[in-house]
């Protein structure tokens, strides 16, 4: 038979993240892979208990179809906790459940992007979206990420340059890889660039709740007055990635078309699962628990932190995330993060090298992306001098 394979999945490649993590699910491997929540932070018997619940009050209910926009309970707890917490308007705007932030980023583009349009992104960033983008025809022109978020100068020089820009991707808090955190100002930038050149902003958001040092910052969505922003947050970070909930917000024009594009996805998203998260929210203390999540992250990037500037190479910057789940390393310049972490995995100890975050993961560069919310104090002490040694070793 000959080929037939869809054009679009054509050039579409493999992560090196993917090969990674697999290679840290082995036995005996220390993984700073993974970017998993802690299991830790799972309420396993508060879940358990409302699940029971759930299916004793009114199983055929929860286990019968739903609609695409989601569980209407859920909905609304959702958006009273965002407009309190982060400002944002609904009277303007709708949120519909997905399956999963990645849904989100599949419906946006099944509904925004044409073929040809071109998406400027962070770079380095989630690549999973990369592929979505490339699925749906559009072209990627990346942008580069400082420790304060994306780079403005940069960012207008191309928009200067470029025509036909119809989409810009950030996650503008604790950013995965880099973990680096836009401020309110540089939000206010962004925002004011995508009136002048007319283009939608997809900002991704699954870390903010996790912040553990400074001041929340609201989202570039709170700015939003014309509806060119669509803000995707998750329930994966702070209750269990396996319920695969997450949310889109964004004007309230095109829940049509957001309806019409998620019933010919997956019809709704799992209707057992929003109820138990409803259920969770709306019964049991969440703040609480958000909290308790703060303090397990807080607690191992500060003993990871202070183990790497022990070990590592004086050579080796670290970066201070505020937040979330990453510590960035950066390597020497000139020095290949692949080769780094290659070495690092023959040793025991998988870490991610950026390339997997790029837009041509075949493009050299010098980070490494260290996860410590999966790891024990154990492993992260013996990884961390396993990875010192290794820095020594290479650089001096």
């Amino acid at each position: 038979m000959k080929n037939k394979i869809a054009k679009r999945m054509e050039g579409l490649k493999g992560s090196v993240i993917r090969a990674i993590v697999d290679a840290a699910n082995k036995p005996g491997i220390i993984s700073f892979a993974n970017g998993n929540p802690s299991s830790e932070t799972f309420p396993i018997k508060e879940l358990a208990a409302i699940s029971s619940q759930c299916l004793a009050d009114d199983c055929v209910k929860v286990l019968q179809y739903g609609t695409a926009h989601g569980y209407a309970p859920l909905i609304e707890i959702l958006k009273e906790r965002l407009s309190v917490k982060f400002n944002l308007d609904f009277k303007n705007n709708a949120l519909t459940i997905v399956s999963g932030a990645t849904q989100a980023c599949d419906l946006i583009s099944k509904i925004f992007l044409d073929e040809n349009d071109l998406v400027i992104t962070e770079e380095p960033s989630y690549a999973s979206c990369f592929n979505i983008f490339r699925i749906y025809g559009a072209g990627l022109k990346g942008v580069k990420i400082n420790e304060d978020g994306i780079d403005i100068n940069e960012l207008s020089i191309l928009l200067a340059q470029e025509k036909g820009v119809k989409m810009l991707y950030t996650i503008p808090s604790f950013a995965n890889p880099t973990g680096a955190t836009a401020s309110m100002e540089k939000r206010k930038e962004l925002y004011a660039l995508a009136q002048k050149h007319d283009f939608f902003i997809f900002e991704d958001d699954p870390y903010s709740e996790l912040r553990y040092h400074g001041d929340p910052v609201f989202p570039i969505k709170s700015l939003d007055i014309d509806g060119r922003v669509f803000y995707v947050g998750s329930l994966s970070k702070v209750i269990a990635p396996s319920m695969r909930i997450g949310f889109v917000v964004y004007d309230k024009s095109y829940m049509p078309l957001f309806n019409i594009a998620k019933q010919t996805t997956d019809v709704h998203s799992n209707l057992l699962a929003q109820h138990i998260a409803y259920n969770y929210i709306a019964h049991y203390n969440f703040e609480k628990h958000i909290s308790f999540c703060r303090q397990v992250y807080r607690q191992r990037c500060s003993f990871m932190s202070e183990l790497l500037r022990k070990h590592l190479h004086p050579s080796v910057e670290l970066s201070s995330p505020d937040g979330g789940l990453f510590i960035m390393m950066l390597l020497p310049s000139g020095y290949d993060s692949v080769e780094f972490a290659m070495k690092a995995l023959d040793r025991g100890v998988a870490c991610v090298p950026d390339s997997g975050f790029m837009i041509d993961p075949d493009k050299s560069s010098n980070m490494v992306r260290l996860c410590y919310s999966t790891a024990t104090q154990k492993e992260i002490e013996a990884g961390v001098k396993i990875l010192g040694a290794l820095s020594y070793e290479l650089f001096g």
